[in-house]
């Protein structure tokens, strides 16, 4: 990977997460602007989630049988910003729905994709463990400098300028593209059933289940996170800040990722990422306060990034060759897409009929039940590096 396509895609992952950025804390303060209740918000925002229960497996099938994904890659963040920039236009929550339905299926291809891209390069030369940490962490410098730059420009201006930074983003992100590159593809052909043996393994149910349960446990925090810290009384721009804060945390792990990983094993990071997630939301539920929630930020490095890390090294063990895509599209799909949408939709029925705190309650425990299912994994330890 030369230095040019090394920065294409640190600058994808960039530009992609400074999406997020925009979209998970603020699109449900644009959304509650524009009169919406909180459940028609819950539903809105789990949209994010639904589309990537049939977008990422049938994107990455795709492109394992294509062999082209930085094609379909360009193709949807042409796409995507195109749609966006619809959002002009709308007026009725039904449009909203069906714009966000459509807008997130197309840009639900990117992450899984963009991954199993990343993935093949960084095999291809021997340094997964040395350089993805590096790649990756851009990403989370890209939400940070959206959640902190969105978050003053709004609170000095309105929420009403949040299309025209998700056009600015979409656009840029869709040029960006045109830079990346990757290893030819092995044209192997694709063995009928092979996908489903792989499935048949034990292991590989028990780490999607413990994956569903974990983003079951985050889609509170993506989709109420900023409304539970409105309700404690902070504005935007601290809200932007919170946010800011758990991301840096990401860096930093991001960047010494090389060294855990070359101590621990995945499944050992797991299980230590899972009972991180339980003190974190329970922190959250039962504490409230600024510096107590300044803590609980910083454990995002172990809830999100250790998670994240370890779980796409784990990936590449069952899911190798032209099965590696829709592998990362089947844990997208899993977690972000079906945990996601389950956790999304069950926290707004908590939020509504209950008191907010509970949502993160039920946070803790379904990290709790993600600790669970892991336990299960036969570790494989590696010889010494």
């Amino acid at each position: 990977m030369t230095p040019l396509v090394r920065w294409a895609f640190g600058s994808f992952f960039f530009l992609y997460f400074a999406y997020i950025g925009l979209v998970s804390p603020y699109a449900s303060l644009f959304f509650l602007d524009r009169g919406f209740t909180v459940i028609e918000i819950a539903i809105l925002m789990s949209i994010l989630q639904v589309t990537r229960i049939i977008g990422p497996f049938s994107w990455g099938w795709l492109s394992d049988y294509l062999s082209n994904r930085i094609g379909i890659i360009r193709f949807c963040t042409c796409l995507g910003a195109l749609v966006f920039t619809v959002i002009y236009f709308l007026n009725s929550y039904i449009s909203f729905f069906i714009w966000m339905f459509v807008l997130h299926t197309i840009l639900s291809s990117l992450m899984p994709l963009g991954e199993s891209a990343t993935v093949h390069a960084l095999y291809k030369d021997n340094s997964f463990d040395t350089r993805y940490g590096r790649l990756r962490l851009w990403g989370s410098i890209g939400f940070i400098m959206m959640v902190l730059f969105a978050g003053e420009l709004f609170q000095r201006n309105s929420i009403e300028l949040y299309p025209i930074v998700g056009t600015v983003i979409l656009i840029a992100l869709a040029a960006i593209t045109f830079l990346m590159h990757e290893p030819k593809l092995e044209r192997r052909k694709m063995v009928k059933g092979e996908f489903w043996v792989v499935l048949l393994n034990p292991d590989v149910r028990w780490f999607l289940l413990s994956g569903f349960f974990m983003q079951f446990a985050h889609a509170a925090l993506y989709v109420f996170y900023s409304l539970y810290l409105a309700d404690l009384g902070y504005n935007k721009f601290q809200i932007g800040l919170f946010w800011a804060l758990g991301v840096f945390a990401e860096v930093l792990f991001f960047y010494y990722q090389s060294k855990v990983l070359s101590r621990l094993d995945p499944e050992v990071l797991l299980q230590a990422s899972f009972g991180i997630g339980v003190i974190r939301f329970a922190l959250m539920a039962f504490l409230p306060i600024t510096s107590v929630l300044i803590i609980a930020q910083v454990m995002h490095a172990g809830t999100f990034a250790a998670h994240h890390s370890a779980a796409t090294k784990l990936l590449q063990r069952w899911f190798t060759g032209p099965l590696q895509a829709r592998g990362q599209a089947l844990m997208a799909t899993v977690s972000y897409g079906l945990g996601g949408t389950l956790g999304g939709l069950f926290a707004g029925w908590i939020w509504e009929s209950s008191q907010p705190r509970d949502v993160f309650v039920v946070s803790a425990f379904a990290c709790g039940l993600a600790g669970m299912a892991i336990h299960k994994l036969r570790p494989q330890h590696y010889p010494a590096r």
